[in-house]
């Protein structure tokens, strides 16, 4: 058995390893761990190195807190002065951070070769539901909530489209343009998730269903991981994707969508709130 050790913590994602299990933990629980970039970059370099460790069967994606993601973090894009958020000053800025930091780094996940698990508990949101689906399989707590608002601030959906690979067509129409969101029972019954638990078992629940997972030679697990995930991409899942990131990038360019992030720049996260619909 390996164990880390307390130098393998970094400002805003924790990684350990125990036995066969590498868990990566969401650590920004103050900002109900909002996807700023030293996030992104730290939770991709956390990826590889999971990747590379022989003895790591299956990876885990937790979060410290009350909340698994809340998205991207928008006062970090709204104050535009971070390297990558400054980017977005124009289309073409736009259009490279979030190729970079948003649509390769996700896919990567979703093409690791080990089976990943996500562990999802509170807010799972936008960008944070996007995340947790680049993951094979989903444990929920039963006080976790799934939504994705973003139509309501102009934007398509965030940058990769999961809701119809997930739910289905139907039903994902409904979810997008109703801003719905979903509990862990409704996301069970749809298929969004594998399992619910009790919010105090969620971690263990987690680790359980890794164990079970890591019973599987690595070998193995790979091919069936990629088997399907080529089956997916035969039903069209990589390119709808890349089709839906380039709609992404052109409404988001359109005058209704820029006139939009001004008003968020000028009232802040309370204008957010009200576009989304909420107090």
């Amino acid at each position: 058995m390996t164990i880390s050790s307390d130098a393998d913590t970094s400002p805003t994602v924790r990684y350990s390893v125990e036995g066969a299990i590498a868990t990566i933990t969401l650590n920004r629980p103050e900002a109900a761990n909002a996807q700023n970039s030293q996030m992104i970059e730290e939770l991709d370099a956390a990826f590889e190195r999971a990747e590379a460790d022989d003895a790591v069967r299956v990876v885990v994606l937790a979060a410290e807190g009350k909340h698994f993601s809340a998205g991207h973090d928008l006062k970090e894009l709204l104050a535009g002065e971070e390297h990558w958020s400054a980017m977005r000053a124009t289309p073409e800025g736009k259009l490279l951070h979030e190729q970079v930091m948003y649509f390769d780094k996700l896919v990567n996940i979703r093409d690791l070769r080990k089976p990943t698990i996500a562990a999802v508990q509170g807010t799972c949101s936008a960008a944070g539901l996007m995340l947790a689906c680049m993951c094979d399989l989903i444990v929920a707590a039963d006080d976790a909530r799934f939504s994705n608002p973003v139509l309501r601030m102009s934007g398509v959906g965030v940058e990769l489209l999961v809701e119809p690979w997930e739910l289905g067509p139907r039903k994902a129409k409904e979810f997008l343009f109703c801003a719905q969101e979903f509990s862990a029972v409704e996301a069970e019954r749809y298929g969004l998730v594998n399992r619910v638990v009790p919010r105090a078992e969620l971690h263990k629940a987690a680790q359980e269903f890794a164990e079970q997972v890591a019973l599987v030679p690595p070998l193995t697990a790979e091919a069936v991981k990629a088997s399907i995930n080529h089956m997916v991409d035969l039903m069209g899942q990589r390119e709808s994707w890349r089709y839906h990131f380039m709609l992404h990038q052109f409404v988001s360019n359109t005058p209704t969508a820029l006139a939009k992030v001004e008003a968020r720049k000028a009232g802040g996260i309370d204008a957010v709130k009200r576009e989304q619909g909420r107090s």
